[in-house]
């Protein structure tokens, strides 16, 4: 088994719903099991003008290898209508597989940590919620990206009642 986090965003077509959708999907994909999600966050657009996107990260236990995950991932996207048009364009649903156990993970088709994942609030903050004393793979811990990492807009959303 691994334990694989995995970033959602959305900012099209009803992005709260979409979001909450995909945390019942991935808690359905075979040889794996759903362990946490975090809080759900809305966050400005990276890239075009664009609307504001709601952001989670979900932490998964799952058997099935990187490149596997990342087709059920991918399937998933395109059961949402996920359209590729645009570099950091809107999107019904975006799927990130953002970190892999301890793995570096260097292939044409992923990578592994996610390139941007130091870099970007709407990430870091989600995954503080869950596991806040994570490691990357390289040793960087959490908490050293998150003091370097302002929120810039980031809001924790209230939790549903």
């Amino acid at each position: 088994m691994a334990l694989a986090y995995v970033g959602l965003g959305s900012n099209l077509e009803d992005p709260l719903a979409q979001v909450t959708d995909a945390f019942v999907e991935l808690a359905e994909l075979p040889l794996t099991s759903l362990l946490a999600r975090s809080s759900l966050y809305s966050s400005r657009a990276v890239g075009p003008e664009q609307p504001d996107y709601i952001n989670a990260v979900a932490l998964l236990d799952t058997q099935l290898a990187p490149l596997a995950l990342l087709d059920a991932l991918q399937a998933i996207e395109q059961a949402h209508q996920r359209v590729r048009i645009q570099h950091w364009g809107p999107r019904t649903l975006d799927l990130d597989l953002l970190l892999y156990s301890d793995q570096i993970i260097e292939e044409e088709r992923l990578t592994v940590p996610h390139p941007y994942l130091t870099q970007r609030s709407f990430v870091l903050y989600p995954l503080a919620d869950i596991t806040p004393n994570l490691q990357l793979p390289d040793g960087t811990p959490l908490t050293d990206l998150l003091s370097r990492c302002p929120a810039d807009g980031l809001l924790r959303l209230p939790s549903p009642a």
